[in-house]
């Protein structure tokens, strides 16, 4: 499906995006994969072997995204797509239920989700633009930015970020739709990833979830749920699809869920 596509994946060394850039390799593209932490660079650069490069930076510093594009370029001659990942729970930095966030949590929360996107998106439209190409974006948001969970998710801020993504990507969809620039985005359910530990360990969650995310019988997500959805919007396969939003939930935003009346 991806082959001779190269493909930069910002956020690409743990959780989602690690999973997809092994998949994306595994359907005939190159990658270039961007991470915080130089020890799962490290190893993802393993795992990649000849079909990968990984590329350690900030998706929240400025020119993080264009030097992986430029290195996607310089070891495989193109630069085909964009899929970014990176972002996260700003529960640490202060985020939380509205009358409890701070500033300092708003901000950093944005910027982790919001600013991180924008700074990639402006970085593959002027690839694109440059080379005289369309080629597609694709932008991770999540169920929360429009399908609450006040009980066990009630992170406003971040709420806020992904709601965000999806305005701006359909804005940017539309503006560049003319030049054959593809912008979509996926928002996925919860996902076992290492951000969402959390969740994934409270026993009450996980009951929540049962009925939540009912499909397969009723549980977390796993990365590898969202691989073949991301090689879709990658691939050739999504030309005339643009400006959409794919929910990959397990039923999340079409289930009550039904929250235990007792402790568990």
């Amino acid at each position: 499906m991806l082959r001779n596509k190269k493909i930069v994946i910002i956020g690409g060394t743990t959780g989602l995006g690690l999973s997809a850039a092994k998949a994306f390799i595994q359907q005939g593209a190159k990658v270039v994969a961007v991470g915080r932490n130089p020890e799962s660079s490290q190893l993802a650069r393993q795992e990649f072997g000849s079909s990968g490069t990984v590329l350690t930076g900030d998706a929240i510093q400025e020119d993080t995204a264009s030097q992986a594009i430029e290195l996607c370029l310089r070891e495989w001659g193109s630069f085909d797509g964009l899929y970014h990942v990176a972002g996260g729970s700003g529960r640490r930095m202060g985020d939380g239920p509205l009358h409890e966030i701070t500033l300092e949590g708003w901000q950093k929360t944005l910027e982790l989700n919001l600013t991180s996107i924008m700074l990639s998106n402006r970085a593959a439209v002027r690839a694109f633009l440059d080379a005289k190409k369309g080629g597609p974006i694709l932008n991770m948001g999540s169920v929360l930015g429009y399908s609450p969970a006040p009980q066990y998710f009630a992170t406003h801020a971040y709420a806020a970020a992904k709601a965000a993504i999806i305005g701006f990507s359909k804005s940017i969809a539309a503006y560049y739709a003319k030049d054959n620039i593809r912008v979509n985005v996926l928002a996925p359910g919860l996902v076992e990833t290492p951000m969402a530990q959390r969740a994934a360990r409270d026993a009450a969650i996980v009951d929540y979830i049962q009925t939540k995310q009912p499909l397969d019988g009723g549980r977390i997500g796993r990365p590898e749920d969202l691989d073949q959805a991301a090689c879709y919007f990658m691939s050739d396969g999504s030309f005339f699809t643009t400006g959409q939003v794919l929910a990959v939930d397990g039923g999340w935003s079409v289930s009550e869920g039904q929250t235990a009346t007792k402790p568990i």
